[in-house]
C-alpha cells in the first residue's frame, strides 16, 4: 500500500513540476530580452568608439591639408591679425557653446533614466504592497469560507 501512495505522490509531484505558468512564460521572456540588450552594451560602446576614431582620423586629414590651403591661398589675401583673432573668438565660443549643450544633454539622460529607475522602484513597492493585501485578503476569505 505505501508503494501505491508513494507512485501517486510521484506522479503528482511530476504533473506540477510539468504545468506551465503564464507568470514563467513573460518572466522568462522578459528576461531573456532584458539580458540581449544588457549583453550588447559593450558592443554599442566599441561601435561608437571606432566611429568617433575614424571621425578624428578623417578631420586630422582634412586639417592637415587645411594648412597647405592656408599657405597657398589664405596667406595671399592679406587678412589681419585681428580679424583673424575676431574668428578665433567666434569659433570658441560657438565651441564652448556646443560643449555646454552635449553637457545639458547628457545630464537630461542621465536624469531620465534615474526617473525611469525611480518609477520601477515605486511601482515594485506598490507591486508588493498590494500583493501583501491581497494575500491577506485572500487568506481571511479562505478562512471563513472553511469555517
Amino acid at each position: 500500500m505505501s508503494n501505491v501512495s508513494s507512485e501517486k505522490k510521484d506522479q503528482e509531484s511530476s504533473e506540477t513540476n510539468n504545468t506551465i505558468s503564464i507568470c514563467d512564460i513573460m518572466k522568462d521572456n522578459t528576461t531573456k530580452i532584458l539580458k540581449k540588450i544588457e549583453f550588447q552594451i559593450p558592443f554599442y560602446m566599441q561601435w561608437y568608439s571606432d566611429l568617433y576614431t575614424e571621425q578624428l582620423h578623417s578631420l586630422d586629414d582634412a586639417f592637415g591639408t587645411c594648412y597647405i590651403w592656408q599657405k597657398q591661398y589664405f596667406d595671399r589675401l592679406g587678412i589681419d591679425q585681428q580679424t583673424m583673432k575676431k574668428i578665433s573668438d567666434y569659433w570658441s565660443t560657438m565651441t564652448e557653446t556646443v560643449i555646454s549643450q552635449i553637457d545639458m544633454s547628457n545630464n537630461l539622460q542621465k536624469a531620465y533614466v534615474q526617473t525611469r529607475i525611480a518609477g520601477i522602484k515605486s511601482y515594485d513597492q506598490y507591486l508588493h504592497f498590494v500583493m501583501d493585501w491581497y494575500g491577506k485578503i485572500m487568506s481571511q476569505l479562505m478562512s471563513s469560507m472553511n469555517k
